[in-house]
């Protein structure tokens, strides 16, 4: 049978999933989880009425009520139009949510992800550790800084929810990519191997961010759905999405860190073959 370069990518997903019904990883999402809820129930307590009441000033001040009714109406959402401050509230608390589960995980599961993928299936690879704890802090908050900005400034395609979703799905994506390739890889792969890693395997690596972007898009989806429904629903929703976006992360970084650490095994394969193969021609006796 020919093996495609795309069969890695669904045997890290099987591995991914087994793994995740593990209890030592579905452990891993507890501390994330409390720590996520106490700083946002914090926040939350503190600073969402301000917050309500600034998005609130916005709207009058610029008269942006008859501008967004008109809009909603346009796309038989008119519904929405009496409910839309607090709506835009969440939409600028949602992206926040998700960098804050995405630091809390990467900080207290990522490690013993490593440990528990290198300990069952790459018992044998070689760690370098040539990465840095700075450097992987470094990237996760240039990563979450940018997006955060390219999440506020596409709220206004929310106008037209099925654009705005995949403009969410799309930036999910870049965001898990670019952070957790580096994230698997530092304590294993030399600079110059994660960036081979990177550009050979490029595809598959956003293939992975994609579809863990449309898995991580549901969260937002409940808790903004939920309570547009009952804004009574608004901090339990909260919660209920913060322990799926730790959840829906570990799972995540579980298929990133085995795609990742097969991509380094079979590099350092081929790297290694024309050396054997000097060596074996070297150690032949002459005819």
């Amino acid at each position: 049978m020919t093996k495609t370069p795309w069969r890695p990518v669904a045997t890290a997903y099987r591995h991914a999933l087994v793994s995740q019904a593990n209890p030592k990883m579905l452990l891993l999402t507890v501390i994330p989880f409390l720590l996520s809820v106490v700083l946002w129930a914090i926040l939350l307590a503190f600073g969402f009425q301000p917050l309500l009441d600034y998005v609130q000033a916005l709207f009058q001040d610029h008269d942006w009520f008859k501008t967004t009714s008109g809009m909603l109406g346009s796309f038989g959402l008119g519904f929405l139009k009496t409910i839309i401050v607090p709506l835009i509230a969440m939409l600028l608390l949602l992206p926040l949510m998700i960098v804050t589960s995405l630091v809390f995980m990467g900080v207290a599961a990522m490690p013993p992800i490593t440990r528990h993928v290198a300990a069952r299936h790459f018992s044998t690879l070689e760690a370098k550790n040539e990465g840095s704890f700075m450097a992987s802090l470094a990237i996760n908050l240039s990563s979450a800084a940018l997006f955060v900005v390219v999440w506020v400034l596409s709220l206004p395609l929310y106008i037209v929810p099925p654009v705005a979703v995949l403009v969410q799905v799309v930036l999910w994506g870049a965001l898990t990519s670019r952070v957790m390739v580096y994230d698997a890889l530092e304590d294993y792969a030399s600079a110059e191997e994660m960036k081979e890693i990177r550009r050979r395997h490029r595809a598959q690596l956003t293939f992975i961010g994609i579809v863990s972007g449309f898995i991580g898009a549901l969260p937002g989806i409940v808790w903004i759905g939920g309570a547009v429904m009952s804004i009574v629903l608004f901090p339990f929703l909260a919660a209920i999405s913060i322990w799926l976006y730790v959840l829906i992360f570990v799972f995540t970084a579980l298929w990133f860190q085995y795609y990742c650490m097969h991509a380094l095994r079979e590099l350092r394969a081929a790297a290694a073959a024309p050396v054997a193969a000097v060596a074996s021609a070297d150690a032949s006796p002459p005819a």
